[in-house]
């Protein structure tokens, strides 16, 4: 379709694989680009909704029809370009427990809370700050703008594969010269780098968050095996 500091979640729930391993039975989503309530990224992107509401209605559609209530999705950025009780009720259409990366200079601005830094600890909320729950009734949590996990499952026995994910695709990322991953959105498909890199944006995943198992085949495909690093 055309178109290591590790840093701690603002919420009740680790992320999955900062501390350790992949719980058994637990399925892992990525996704970026979903711009809820965006109507000119229909033009911009060639999507294939007559209207906003269609698109929003399918996009909620096809995150449900793949995410069960107890997996877990990182959402790359680019959530909604609504307040944040637009992002609160879109949000709580959404099943899973979500993890958001704060880029809080971009489209998701309207709806963030107000941060600041205090080290390599991530961000605070301000007093106040709505809190955001998905459709599973599990609170939503914000990370920093950028966020390293490490899956021991996936490493060469030693050391964890080690995933970066940002909004914006890097150059170079944290380990990338031991085999490292880097999941990215922003760029709606028009971007594809080579190496151990992906666009996890909606545009290239068929509008639809996009499972570990998925990236795990897309980076054999680009050359990866298991150990490499």
């Amino acid at each position: 379709m055309a178109c290591v500091a590790q840093l701690v979640a603002l919420g009740e729930e680790a992320a999955p694989g900062a501390q350790g391993g992949v719980e058994e039975g637990e399925v892992i989503f990525f996704t970026s680009d979903t711009h809820f309530g965006h109507e000119n990224i229909i033009r911009y992107c060639q999507r294939p909704f007559a209207d906003v509401g269609e698109m929003d209605r399918e996009l909620i559609a096809a995150w449900n029809d793949e995410v069960g209530e107890e997996d877990t999705v990182y959402h790359l950025a680019d959530f909604t370009l609504g307040d944040e009780h637009q992002a609160r009720d879109y949000f709580r259409q959404l099943n899973g427990r979500i993890f958001m990366l704060g880029l809080a200079w971009h489209h998701d601005c309207r709806w963030l809370p107000i941060w600041r830094q205090v080290g390599t600890s991530g961000a605070h909320v301000r007093p106040g700050q709505i809190e955001f729950y998905s459709a599973s009734h599990h609170k939503v949590n914000l990370l920093g703008p950028v966020h390293v996990l490490e899956l021991h499952e996936l490493g060469n026995g030693r050391f964890p594969l080690a995933i970066t994910l940002s909004h914006y695709q890097m150059a170079v990322w944290d380990r990338s010269h031991y085999g490292a991953w880097h999941l990215f959105g922003h760029s709606h498909g028009t971007s594809s780098p080579p190496g151990h890199c992906l666009d996890v944006g909606v545009d290239v995943w068929d509008y639809r968050p996009v499972s570990l198992d998925r990236v795990i085949w897309a980076m054999r495909e680009r050359g990866w095996a298991k150990g490499d690093d």
